[in-house]
């Protein structure tokens, strides 16, 4: 083999390896940045959501509380509370079942 064959061949095997070092880097690196957003975005729609759930149940439950007058007082005093948990279960069953009916469709 002559040194000129040699340097062609080397030239061909450093080329197709800085190929596949930019095939890897642009079918790896590019959807974990992209992953990672979405994610991103996902735990703070996640927690600004919860946070609002729970002031919706909680002001449901001062409503309940200071609106109703003498409905809710003595032994009546823990109905707000059952009203209020039961509001929250609601909330949080029809999300669970949002998020199950999504994925659902998805596979399809």
């Amino acid at each position: 083999m002559s040194l000129n064959s040699k340097a062609k061949a080397k030239s061909h095997a450093s080329e197709f390896i800085e190929l596949l070092i930019g095939y890897v880097k642009q079918e790896t690196v590019g959807p974990i940045k992209r992953l990672g957003r979405y994610v991103l975005f996902g735990v703070a729609g996640s927690i600004l959501v919860s946070i609002g759930v729970v002031l919706l149940v909680v002001g449901l439950l001062r409503l309940l509380q200071s609106e109703t007058g003498t409905a809710f007082t003595g032994n009546l005093s823990w109905l707000p509370y059952v009203f209020a948990l039961l509001f929250g279960l609601i909330i949080v069953a029809a999300s669970v079942l949002g998020v199950v009916k999504k994925r659902d469709t998805r596979s399809l």
